[in-house]
């Protein structure tokens, strides 16, 4: 790895940590955009998979007063279920079902009414959302989108959205790594210990600036700022879907 390629993944790294420890979303994909620049695939996922363990780690750490642990089992229990099924299934989507699925989602939870929102906090509603979370992310590779919808429509306060967020994340980014380190280790394709224990050094900063952001955020910020984000990042998603559909040979060679 070059130095310029390390000076960006660390720089990256740290600003992805910091916009995550404040809205729990997003930084971990301007991480993963930057690893796939510059390293293969397993590589990138496996050293993605673990800086995301860490960060959601520490984020779990620093605001653990605020972990809504019941609500967490039950997600989880939802996400072995999932997971379990899916080492039964081999369904790989195509790119357009992927991009529309993640893009369309959240754009038509924002929009039912109230009483029918996902609301996470809802009965029977957390393993429902460990399930759907768990099952897109091995068979598509993100659901994060998908995750944030259903936090956004409960009533929980910012600190609670993001600590209980990052802990329920943890099933699943310790899965990836075990999928794409063994991958990384038969290619060896993996970065240097102590470049790794740097950038994790640099997620624990990251997620410790954003808490002073965070705690000057109001709760009603805090959801007009994920919402808009939420959006934006649906709009891209279905943007890309629609290309896919479009262009399928030439979107394919940019996408």
């Amino acid at each position: 790895m070059t130095l310029s390629a390390g000076l960006a993944i660390g720089a990256v790294t740290f600003l992805g940590a910091f916009t995550s420890g404040i809205f729990g979303m997003v930084g971990g994909q301007f991480i993963l955009a930057v690893l796939l620049y510059y390293m293969p695939v397993s590589a990138a996922m496996t050293l993605f998979s673990a800086l995301m363990f860490m960060s959601g780690l520490w984020r779990g750490i620093l605001w653990r007063r605020h972990i809504d642990w019941p609500l967490t089992w039950r997600y989880v229990a939802g996400s072995i279920i999932g997971y379990v099924l899916m080492l039964f299934i081999a369904f790989v989507p195509s790119k357009p079902v992927v991009y529309l699925g993640l893009g369309l989602t959240p754009l038509i939870g924002s929009l039912l009414p109230k009483h029918l929102a996902p609301d996470i906090t809802k009965r029977g509603m957390a393993p429902v959302c460990g399930f759907i979370v768990i099952v897109l992310q091995i068979a598509i590779g993100g659901a994060g989108n998908v995750l944030d919808m259903f936090f956004q429509a409960s009533p929980l306060s910012r600190h609670v959205i993001v600590a209980t967020k990052a802990v329920t994340q943890l099933f699943s980014q310790a899965m990836r790594f075990l999928y794409f380190g063994a991958l990384a280790l038969e290619a060896s394709e993996y970065v240097p210990i102590w470049l790794f224990v740097v950038y994790v050094l640099l997620t624990f900063a990251g997620g410790s600036a954003a808490t002073g952001v965070l705690n000057r955020m109001s709760d009603a910020n805090f959801r007009k700022w994920t919402q808009w984000l939420i959006w934006a990042l649906s709009a891209i998603y279905t943007g890309r879907g629609l290309w896919l559909l479009a262009f399928p040979s030439g979107a394919a060679a940019i996408l």
